[in-house]
């Protein structure tokens, strides 16, 4: 079998060329236009702030920079892995497939609820949260970032697909777990394990479904599609007929704009942690919501303090009720206070909310607690509903689930120049990192080259696992969904897998856990020390 440098250098050497002449030019227009529109959006954003200090500006740039090099980074791989199977088997050439996969995965971001990205932000230590403009905000989320840049960096190096959603999982956990240990005294939160259990899940459930998935199908396809040129490895640079070419290309489409409804949005969350922590002015609270969608805001305020009073109990007595809605997000122990105080911070909101009329007229120095006062009444109802303490009625759910949502749309947000920013990221590592896992993917998971129907079958299965995730909310590993696809159409196939190849993808896997969380925890007990 001819070495995957060989066949690459060939392709390469054929498509530096027109075709990547063209490429490489309309993705150097996409980062100039993208580059403007973003900042001049931020710079536009920035204008509102009102403060002549300039060390939190410095603290934004840093941070943007160190965030937006990991989505770099992850463009190393999982982005990677979208076009893997299209550029190995010339259906595509390299420069022209980074660019439209790159289109694809912006498109996906659009789109995406960003029910991903705050679900992988509610796994952190909802005091670091409250405090992200802090000392011990900054530190956690440097050192997240900067642990999962680094253990990324590595498996890349090595060709590894590793996963930067379970890096990214892993640097979050050794961030809340060096939280705990360090503050046992003050009796700060560490992880979510409730919520770290449930990513966990579908990140170790995923690869299972890509193996199965992706072996049956392919069998499926033999047996309704008896065409011996879909199961035909790549011949030469010489691209395969036009229908199998078709059917490369449909299926890269797919998993790039899944992969960015998903992937595109574990970044983001952490991005606007930052931006509320350096810049609360223009970042901390929706402006985008109108006159009209505030008084509405109010209304159902009113209404919800109104039908939480009667889960009240009359011998209920609370100091501070944001801090005794907080200490029930830390420790989940609901008691009879938590409701009165979970009432009282309704009720307060929503008659600052009838105070100012809009969110864009709240006061400089109050907009950081009033966006921690919604944040921490969203979080307690989540945990209400999802434990059932209380037992609401199935009426007072409904007013309740739709108040959440009215606080979520002013709190949870991510504006478009984020979005912009991050997608060019992960193209721009694309388009410089993607050499080393197409090489892994296309002729070192399994002993025969990957052909055109196990390349279709396994994207297929990763489109529709990594879609139905974001339905749910979940991340999941476009890597690990991908690579465990095409080794289950090489196990279908019965040409065996390079079990060399199989075992480190797996050490890879069992190993990013555990790397991750000694990183950030190090990182996070380094940043504190230094930062006091």
């Amino acid at each position: 079998m001819a070495t995957g440098a060989s066949v690459l250098d060939t392709k390469l050497t054929e498509g530096a060329g027109k075709g990547a002449k063209i490429g490489m030019a309309v993705f150097g227009v996409a980062l100039i236009v993208g580059f403007i529109y973003a900042g001049a959006h931020l710079a536009s954003d920035l204008a509102q702030v009102h403060s002549s200090e300039i060390m939190p500006f410095v603290l934004l740039g840093i941070a943007l920079l160190v965030a937006l090099g990991f989505e770099f980074v992850n463009g190393f791989h999982d982005t990677a892995n979208a076009v893997a199977t299209v550029i190995y088997t010339h259906s595509m050439e390299p420069h022209i497939a980074v660019v439209w996969s790159g289109a694809w995965n912006f498109i996906g971001v659009l789109v995406s609820s960003g029910a991903v990205a705050f679900g992988i932000v509610s796994l952190l230590p909802v005091e670091l949260i409250l405090q992200v403009g802090g000392k011990a905000g900054f530190s956690m989320v440097f050192a997240l970032l900067i642990a999962a840049i680094i253990w990324n960096l590595g498996t890349w190096f090595f060709g590894l697909p590793a996963s930067s959603s379970h890096t990214m999982v892993g640097s979050i956990i050794g961030v809340g777990i060096a939280n705990q240990l360090m503050s046992v005294k003050s009796g700060t939160s560490g992880v979510d394990w409730g919520q770290a259990t449930n990513i966990g899940k579908s990140l170790l459930l995923s690869p299972l479904v890509g193996f199965v998935g992706a072996a049956l199908l392919l069998l499926l396809c033999k047996a309704l599609i008896p065409n011996k040129q879909l199961y035909e490895a790549p011949k030469g640079t010489e691209p395969p007929p036009f229908w199998i070419r078709a059917l490369l290309v449909l299926t890269c489409t797919g998993v790039s704009f899944a992969h960015g409804s998903n992937d595109g949005q574990k970044g983001m969350g952490l991005i606007m942690l930052i931006l509320i922590g350096t810049v609360p002015t223009a970042y901390a609270v929706n402006h985008a919501i109108t006159p009209g969608q505030t008084a509405d805001f109010v209304a159902v305020s009113t209404q919800t303090a109104d039908e939480l009073g009667h889960y009240v109990d009359p011998s209920a007595v609370v100091g501070d009720s944001r801090d005794e809605v907080t200490d029930y997000i830390r420790t989940k122990n609901f008691t009879p206070n938590t409701m009165l105080a979970m009432r009282e911070l309704v009720n307060g909101i929503g008659t600052e909310m009838a105070l100012y009329k809009d969110l864009k007229a709240v006061p400089q120095d109050k907009v950081r607690n009033f966006r921690n006062d919604m944040y921490v009444v969203s979080e307690g109802l989540r945990l209400m509903q999802k434990s059932g303490k209380p037992q609401f009625s199935t009426a007072d759910s409904a007013v309740i689930a739709n108040y959440k949502k009215h606080i979520d749309n002013a709190t949870k947000f991510i504006p478009g120049w984020v979005k912009v920013a991050v997608a060019l990221a992960l193209g721009m590592g694309t388009m410089i990192g993607w050499k080393r896992i197409v090489v892994t993917v296309g002729e070192k998971i399994g002993k025969d080259h990957l052909t055109y129907g196990q390349g279709a079958a396994a994207e297929i299965t990763a489109m529709f696992t990594i879609g139905a995730a974001d339905w749910f909310g979940l991340p999941v590993s476009t890597t690990h969904v991908l690579s465990s696809g095409v080794a289950g159409t090489m196990a279908a196939n019965r040409t065996g897998l390079q079990w060399g190849t199989v075992r480190n993808l797996a050490m890879a896997w069992v190993l990013t856990l555990p790397a991750s969380i000694l990183l950030s925890a190090t990182l996070f007990w380094a940043f504190r020390s230094l930062g006091g």
